[in-house]
């Protein structure tokens, strides 16, 4: 099991590099772009819709492999209770399970929206990128992300050593 659970945490370098290049073409982008409005008052015309894309690339890349480190934001009010009566390892496998499968839903209302874009035709205004395409991206990476957060509370309930010891070695 250590293994296969190495080899995923070597895969989440691609969706984390995906975000990276994306956000510096961000950055690049939104640089000309100010130096184009400021300097020549020729803005890059495409620069909103490709920012939207941009956006929505780096989150959803981002969210399989921040939920996989479980590195989400977490609000640690009832941390003393429940760490009094020993209950961390149950509360955590449940929230992140939970958190999964609660997922699956939206993951499959964004699959709806995809293919009404595709049937419909939607491309974006000025470079004619088809809606649909970005539309997929986010919710093949929803699903890839509730299947990590229910792995994760699974192994969290079923084997919690194997998570510290593959990211330990």
């Amino acid at each position: 099991m250590i293994p296969l659970i190495r080899l995923m945490r070597r895969l989440s370098v691609l969706p984390v590099l995906l975000a990276s290049f994306t956000l510096f073409a961000l950055m690049v982008l939104t640089f000309c772009d100010v130096v184009l409005r400021s300097a020549f008052s020729a803005p890059i015309e495409a620069a909103t819709e490709l920012t939207r894309i941009a956006i929505a690339i780096i989150v959803f890349a981002s969210l399989p492999v921040l939920s996989g480190r479980g590195g989400h934001i977490a609000v640690d009010l009832l941390d003393p209770i429940f760490a009094r009566l020993h209950l961390e390892r149950l509360r955590d496998g449940i929230v992140t399970t939970l958190s999964g499968v609660m997922l699956l839903w939206p993951a499959w209302r964004i699959v709806d929206l995809a293919e009404r874009a595709r049937s419909y035709g939607d491309v974006t205004e000025y470079l004619a990128i088809p809606v649909s395409t970005v539309t997929w991206f986010i919710a093949i990476m929803t699903f890839l992300t509730a299947a990590v957060l229910i792995a994760r509370g699974l192994m969290i309930w079923l084997a919690p050593r194997l998570l510290w010891e593959a990211g330990h070695d």
